[in-house]
């Protein structure tokens, strides 16, 4: 945890905050907080600051915090993920949020189990957990959006032209001619498959759709090292 996240609710005062549970664990156990210390802390979806540490006892921290400066910039990039396997799930969407990717769309494909659509990693309270903790790690405070698509046609059919124009559009497939491009100086739609990639038929929609297939080389690769393996080379992570 590089940044201990605020809610509204913890404010006592205009600038008080008074902290129990993970975060108060967090900053006892593996801070080792001591009356005095400051601490880097973010209002969530708001401002990022410092806390100085008032008191600590037993079952509660609080904190005077100064929060003055502006949340991080979001990457320009849409991630269009078919869903993986809901323990990949977990951690890539810790690592998306930490990037700064602030639009993610989970989508159903062919390839992809139907089990991992009863998974309880998709309840609205454990997604909430991982962009949470995905926030903790890159001291940002704004959370994304997740949007699950599990009908494959209607969302690349109906959603995705529109959403794809005036970006760059692109479908990771190891089986296409064109490398990814570098330094992309433009905002970024992004579609990566499952474990063994999309069938032809639905690089044939993701293509009409106004997505350019590219590769990574000649090694495949897992989900989880994909994703950062992509946007790294397509943008510059601020």
């Amino acid at each position: 945890m590089n940044l201990i996240l605020l809610h509204n609710e913890d404010f006592t005062g205009s600038n008080r905050v008074r902290l129990f549970g993970r975060r108060y664990e967090h900053a006892r156990a593996i801070l080792k907080v001591t009356n005095g210390k400051t601490l880097q802390v973010g209002l969530l979806g708001g401002r990022t600051g410092y806390g100085i540490v008032l008191s600590i006892d037993e079952t509660k921290l609080e904190l005077e915090v100064m929060l003055e400066d502006e949340p991080l910039e979001p990457l320009p990039v849409t991630v269009i993920l078919a869903m993986p396997r809901p323990k990949v799930f977990k951690r890539v969407l810790q690592g998306m949020t930490a990037i700064g990717i602030k639009q993610i769309i989970l989508l159903n494909t062919w390839r992809v189990d139907k089990s991992y659509w009863q998974s309880p990693t998709l309840e609205p309270a454990a997604i909430q957990e991982q962009l949470i903790l995905g926030l903790e790690q890159s001291r940002d405070t704004i959370l994304p959006t997740v949007n699950l698509q599990p009908r494959f046609k209607p969302f690349v059919e109906d959603s995705l032209p529109a959403m794809a124009s005036q970006t760059c559009a692109l479908v990771a497939h190891p089986g296409s001619s064109q490398p990814c491009p570098v330094n992309v100086p433009q905002a970024v739609t992004l579609a990566i498959g499952p474990e063994g990639g999309f069938t032809a038929y639905e690089i044939e929609k993701l293509v009409a759709a106004g997505l350019t297939p590219v590769h990574l080389g000649n090694r495949p690769l897992r989900v989880e090292t994909a994703v950062p393996a992509l946007i790294g080379r397509l943008l510059t992570c601020s």
